[in-house]
């Protein structure tokens, strides 16, 4: 086991690493001691479903499945291969498809769509226009669109947030201002302009954005802001996504047990979206799933947060990192303090991935499985190339000789233009 000092100096050095938590513990000595409860992932989860015939009715491409955002599941033995070939891997790898999710084409779907929609829910129950067993089509009609556009939704984003609250709150009716840091790309700040939204650029980081943005919501009584740092509500919609993978994994025949132990690896900005969903696999698989954030080596805010203890108030830049990295939706200098602190007891540890790397891999995913997932995605194989350090929490958990199963998250790519596609790739040869 590193020690801290020896951590510190590894990310200050740039260098890539395997950070192993001290602080994790058996599941269900801490189950009921968390400030978000199952009772309100269950809400979350039928809040979802009265949405749903409103979403199949606005967004066609979520009509096939009956407006339930979801991803594939799909398992990639030839890049398996490879990664068994160049470092040494072992064991079944699946690629949790939320590149390809609906309406946002990232990760970010599940808790910024849900986010927005439990608020709209709110208006439209005070003001009376809405109870919990109508059919939820109907806020597509006018007098839903007239009331939302009284108000205002502002989000700070580096790019897939902004994209999933604008564009679901546009649809809704909603006035939408997104604050965007100098990582955001190009194409996400113009697409959210053909929308309808109100885009506001700074030269600075994400953490400026998200200030600046919550700065100018508190000014307006009107005016809601979604808060990647601290929300509860951005977190439930994520918890979702554990009870849904292990359908999943069900059909198709994959089991989760202490024979067959489930590692995720789960690329991490501020730490909302990883936070949210592992958090959502411990409740569903407790022990038997093994959870691991993955960052840039100049952004690995959230293995400096949780090394130290400091949680928010340690940030890349006090170690002379810059923050600044290809990998644009993970463009951040300093993690949550909600999320950091509920993982303390559940988080397996964090890896770190040069830029470059992602590139490569993302090449090798399209070569060779015809799949493509944006830079930032590919932060998902971050552990493979650390696969003999590895070795030792599979050693201290006790899974020597189990038949483990590996689940790359891959956290968005599908709206990516073709354009941006190639230039990447171009990057990566």
């Amino acid at each position: 086991m590193m020690t801290e000092e020896k951590v510190l100096q590894l990310a200050a050095e740039g260098q890539e690493q395997l950070w192993l938590n001290p602080k994790k513990v058996a599941f269900e000595k801490v189950r009921s001691g968390f400030p978000v409860t199952e009772r309100e992932m269950d809400e979350a989860e039928q809040r979802l479903l009265r949405f749903a015939p409103y979403l199949a009715k606005v967004f066609p491409e979520t009509a096939e499945t009956g407006g339930i955002i979801e991803s594939p599941l799909r398992e990639i033995p030839e890049m398996a291969v490879w990664l068994r070939k160049e470092y040494g891997t072992e064991g079944k790898w699946l690629l949790k498809m939320d590149s390809e999710l609906p309406i946002a084409g990232s990760i970010k779907a599940r808790g910024g769509i849900y986010e927005v929609l439990q608020y709209a829910e709110q208006l439209a129950m005070e003001q009376g226009l809405l109870q919990p067993e109508d059919d939820y089509a109907i806020l597509a009609e006018e007098p839903f669109r007239q009331l939302f556009a009284k108000y205002t939704i502002q989000v700070g984003s580096t790019g897939n947030l902004g994209l999933s609250i604008g564009i679901i709150s546009a649809k809704l009716g909603f006035q939408v201002i997104v604050h965007m840091s100098a990582d955001a790309k190009q194409w996400k700040k113009e697409l959210l302009r053909s929308k309808g939204v109100t885009v506001i650029e700074y030269p600075q980081d994400y953490g400026k954005a998200v200030e600046e943005g919550r700065k100018q919501s508190q000014l307006d009584p009107m005016s809601y802001f979604v808060d990647d740092e601290n929300s509860r509500s951005l977190f439930l919609g994520y918890t979702v996504a554990g009870r849904r993978l292990s359908q999943q994994l069900e059909e198709q025949k994959i089991p989760v047990d202490a024979e067959h132990p489930l590692f995720v690896y789960l690329p991490c900005g501020i730490g909302g979206a990883p936070g949210g969903v592992a958090f959502g696999l411990k409740h569903q698989f407790g022990d038997h799933v093994h959870c691991f954030f993955t960052e840039p080596t100049e952004a690995c805010c959230m293995l400096l947060g949780m090394a130290t203890g400091k949680h928010d108030e340690i940030a890349v830049q006090d170690i002379g990192l810059s923050g600044k990295t290809q990998a644009d939706g993970l463009a951040v200098g300093r993690p949550s303090a909600f999320v950091g602190r509920i993982m303390d007891p559940l988080l397996s540890g964090c890896g770190t991935v040069e830029d470059i790397r992602l590139f490569h891999w993302m090449r090798q995913l399209l070569e060779r499985e015809g799949l493509f997932i944006e830079p930032s995605s590919c932060a998902a194989f971050a552990l493979a190339p650390r696969w003999k350090d590895l070795q030792e929490y599979i050693c201290k958990e006790g899974l020597q000789g189990k038949a483990i199963t590996h689940i790359a998250w891959a956290t968005g790519g599908r709206l990516v233009p073709q354009e941006e596609r190639e230039q990447y790739i171009h990057y990566g040869e």
